[in-house]
C-alpha cells in the first residue's frame, strides 16, 4: 500500500516554491525566510526518508495485520464512531511518539533531522528522519483495538498533511478557540524553538489538547529561536541524518559503566553521569 501523502509531494513542493517566491516579493525582516542550500538540504532529506519509508510501511502493515487478527472486536469502517475512534487514538499516539523521540535520546538521534534547521519553513516540514523504525509500537494497539490497519495508514497520512501546513512563519495567530484546540503554526513554532522556555513544549500532531492535558504546552512569546541548542552547522545529508547516532555511540564508548551506557542511550538528550551537570533537553553531544 502506498501511503496517501506520497500524492500530497507534488503539491508539497508547489506550495515550498510558491512560499518561497512570496518572500522574494514580499520579504519580512523579523521572519527568517529561505536560503538554498538549507532547502536543498531538506528536500533531500524528504526525498531519502520517502526511499525508506515505502519499504518499511510493508514491514507495518504485517505488524498492524497481525494485531488486528488477534484484536478481540475488529470495527467497521462503515461506522462513524470508528473514524472518531481513529482520529483521537492517532492523535493520542502522534503525542506519545512524538514525546518520547525529545525524550530518549536513542530515539532523540531519529527525530533529530527535524530540528536540525535554522530556518522554518514549509521546506522544513520535509526534513524528515531516514530511520523510521522506532515509530511502529506507538500505532499498534490502535491494530489491537480493531481499527484496520489501511485507516490507520490513512489517519497516519492525514496528519502528516495537515502538519505540514504548520511549518510557516506566514500565519500569525488563528482565533482564539482554533488556537485553545488545534494545533497551529505559532503553536508549533514554539515546538522547533531552542529557547529554554520552549524546549520540549508542544509535541501535538493536529490537537494540541494533549499539550495543555499533560503540561507540555507554552503559547508563543519571545521571538523564537530554530534549530538545535548546539547546530550542527552542516548541509551534508548523511551527517544530518546520523550525525546523533554517532555521538550517542561516542559517548556510550567513552565509558565502561553499564549504568552510564544506559543513561547515555536511554536518558534524555544532554543526559550527563552527573546528573547536576545535565544539559537542557534538547541540547547534543
Amino acid at each position: 500500500m502506498i501511503p496517501a501523502v506520497v500524492y500530497a509531494i507534488p503539491a508539497f513542493v508547489l506550495l515550498v516554491v510558491v512560499e518561497a517566491l512570496s518572500y522574494r516579493f514580499a520579504p519580512d525582516d523579523d521572519e527568517e525566510g529561505y536560503e538554498l542550500r538549507d532547502t536543498a538540504t531538506s528536500m533531500t532529506m524528504g526525498a531519502g526518508s520517502q526511499v525508506v519509508g515505502l519499504p518499511w510501511k510493508a514491514v507495518a502493515v504485517l505488524g498492524y495485520a497481525g494485531l488486528y487478527t488477534l484484536a478481540p472486536v475488529q470495527l467497521s469502517p462503515a461506522s462513524v464512531w470508528t473514524w472518531v475512534l481513529l482520529f483521537f487514538a492517532d492523535d493520542l499516539a502522534y503525542y506519545a511518539f512524538h514525546r518520547a523521540h525529545h525524550r530518549v535520546r536513542v530515539l532523540w538521534a531519529g527525530h533529530v533531522v527535524h530540528h536540525s534547521s535554522v530556518r522554518f519553513n514549509l521546506s522544513t516540514a520535509l526534513r524528515q528522519s531516514w530511520t523510521p523504525m522506532t515509530t511502529l509500537p506507538f500505532w499498534l494497539p490502535l491494530a489491537l483495538l480493531g481499527i484496520p490497519p489501511w485507516m490507520i495508514l490513512l489517519q497516519q497520512s492525514i496528519s502528516l498533511v495537515y502538519q505540514f501546513f504548520l511549518h510557516t512563519e506566514r500565519v500569525g495567530k488563528l482565533w482564539k478557540p482554533v488556537e485553545w484546540v488545534f494545533n497551529t503554526p505559532s503553536h508549533h513554532r514554539v515546538h522547533h524553538g531552542s529557547n529554554n522556555v520552549y524546549l520540549d513544549r508542544n509535541y501535538g500532531g493536529i490537537l494540541i489538547l494533549w499539550d495543555r492535558l499533560c503540561g507540555t504546552f507554552e503559547a508563543e512569546g519571545e521571538r523564537v529561536r530554530y534549530g538545535l541548542t548546539k547546530n550542527i552547522d552542516t548541509y551534508n545529508p548523511f551527517r544530518v541524518a546520523f550525525h546523533e547516532y554517532a555521538a550517542a555511540w561516542r559517548d556510550v564508548r567513552s565509558t565502561r559503566s553499564w549504568r552510564h551506557r544506559a543513561g547515555y542511550l536511554l536518558g534524555p538528550p544532554g543526559w550527563t553521569p552527573k546528573a547536576d551537570a545535565a544539559l537542557p533537553a534538547r541540547a547534543e553531544a
